[in-house]
């Protein structure tokens, strides 16, 4: 039997509190400080030591996570050197020519938006996409609100919620779990692929019939409408292209497809050493700044130099505003593991206490792989509400970890689960008052209308991955 202690019962009270916040749409920065103290406190036995302890949380939590900062880093860098030669235009301005009708248009802003979310997250994908394609995309007759969901359901959801190059909700699942971080991405992949297919799809065949004929009134009727884009919209249509926004329109993607070509051949091949680890992180950050270092380059040599640091330092700026409230949080459930907590608390061995409580009430916790899987998906939608996605991460990690031996199945299945029910929600799919608000505002569609027509395609989808996931990992 585990022996429970009162600085168990705290943890217990923490994690409680900030589900609970998370459900009332507050930030959890404050609760996860306030209850990191409190363990830290009641451990020890000591005030000064409890204070001690929010400090080494978040130092913890930045020195695991750190990585995670620095590829975000990189590749808003990156793009802030290509939108600076009109490189990112020319990268998509081919699919308009093919925007044909509203059938089309819709599938083609589902692989745009798929394919820069990949590579650069969505919130840098939507302005990009939303100021070129979709005046394209409504004057082929595809109704404003399916522009929105095919942007929002590809991007905020397929692609964040498996994250797959940057690897940056991988990291956070998988440190908090325990276990590979290539063991989340590779099934995180495959379930954001199944989620996003069923739920696209299911999206696309309750729109079809709103579908008009092709007409210069649908663009003329839809730019009436006031507009609520922010000034980013302006600067981007505005954006002149340089000579050399053809090449890096070309060499970006390219380089990237062949890193990713690297890496499959890698892990299904003995052709290429396999990558281990966070490699394929850094393969990709290494090639994003020798591309930014040419971009700057290319646009203007004598400003070269003092260009290439201030892109680096938005990139930095970016990745903290993003990325900045997880450090607390993480803080918190890292006290969870065992191979963290002492150092948080600065002793020299300490009990894991989300294990050890999930061990204590290990009889009052069915062993059916399908009540623990959709059990972890509620926690992850739950913790979504917040409006982020990455924030209940470590929770959703944490979580699976310690189920997994309980349940019988594996870790990174479950964290690949919750990560799901996270980012779809939170990412800025069924949620108002996250990122989905920027795409609703370049649609110029009311946010709770794309809310409403993307919630039964999203939970269906959701509920046909934990199956599949389930049944086949």
């Amino acid at each position: 039997m585990v022996e429970l202690t009162a600085a168990h019962w705290m943890y217990l009270f923490g994690t409680t509190v900030i589900i609970l916040t998370m459900l009332f749409r507050q930030n959890v920065v404050v609760p996860a400080i306030v209850v990191t103290f409190l363990v830290g406190w009641i451990y020890t036995g000591s005030f000064v030591s409890g204070l001690q302890s929010i400090f080494n949380a978040s130092l913890t939590a930045a020195g695991e996570l750190f990585n995670i900062f620095l590829i975000i880093a990189i590749m808003t860098a990156l793009l802030h050197s290509l939108k600076s030669i009109g490189a990112d235009q020319q990268m998509i301005t081919p699919f308009q020519r093919v925007m044909k009708n509203g059938h089309i248009s819709f599938w083609i802003l589902v692989f745009v938006t798929y394919s820069i979310s990949l590579f650069f997250w969505p919130t840098p994908a939507v302005p990009l996409v939303g100021a070129l394609l979709i005046p394209v995309a409504i004057r082929a007759g595809l109704p404003p609100i399916g522009a929105a969901i095919a942007i929002s359901l590809a991007g905020q959801g397929m692609a964040l919620s498996s994250d797959y190059v940057i690897q940056i909700a991988p990291m956070l699942s998988a440190t908090a779990a325990g276990v590979e971080v290539s063991a989340v991405a590779d099934k995180a992949f495959l379930l954001s692929i199944v989620t996003g297919v069923v739920a696209i799809t299911l999206a696309y065949l309750f729109l079809r019939k709103s579908i008009l004929r092709p007409s210069d009134k649908h663009l003329i009727s839809w730019e009436a409408i006031n507009s609520t884009v922010e000034d980013e919209v302006k600067e981007t249509v505005k954006q002149k292209k340089g000579k050399s926004s053809v090449l890096f329109a070309v060499l970006v993607p390219v380089s990237f497809l062949i890193i990713i070509i690297y890496m499959v051949l890698a892990k299904f091949s003995s052709i290429i050493p396999s990558i281990e680890g966070g490699s394929g992180a850094a393969l990709i950050g290494g090639t994003a700044a020798v591309l930014l270092i040419a971009a700057t380059f290319f646009k203007n040599v004598k400003q070269a130099l003092g260009n290439v640091s201030d892109n680096i330092v938005k990139g930095f700026l970016f990745a903290f505003k993003a990325m900045g409230p997880v450090i607390p949080i993480a803080g918190f459930f890292f006290i969870g593991s065992g191979e963290l907590s002492a150092k948080i608390l600065g002793v020299e061995s300490s009990p894991s206490f989300l294990f050890d409580l999930v061990q204590a009430g290990q009889q009052l916790i069915p062993e059916s792989a399908f009540v623990a899987g959709f059990g972890i998906l509620m926690i992850g939608m739950i913790t979504g509400l917040d409006g982020s996605g990455f924030s209940g991460l470590p929770l959703v990690g944490a979580l699976s970890g310690a189920l997994s031996p309980t349940v019988g199945v594996d870790a990174a299945t479950l964290a690949s689960i919750g990560q799901m029910g996270s980012i779809w929600v939170g990412g800025g799919t069924l949620i108002a008052w996250s990122s989905l608000v920027a795409v609703a505002g370049f649609a110029k569609v009311p946010v709770m209308e794309l809310v409403r027509k993307s919630f039964i395609p999203v939970v269906i989808g959701l509920i046909i991955s934990t199956i599949f996931g389930l049944i086949f990992f």
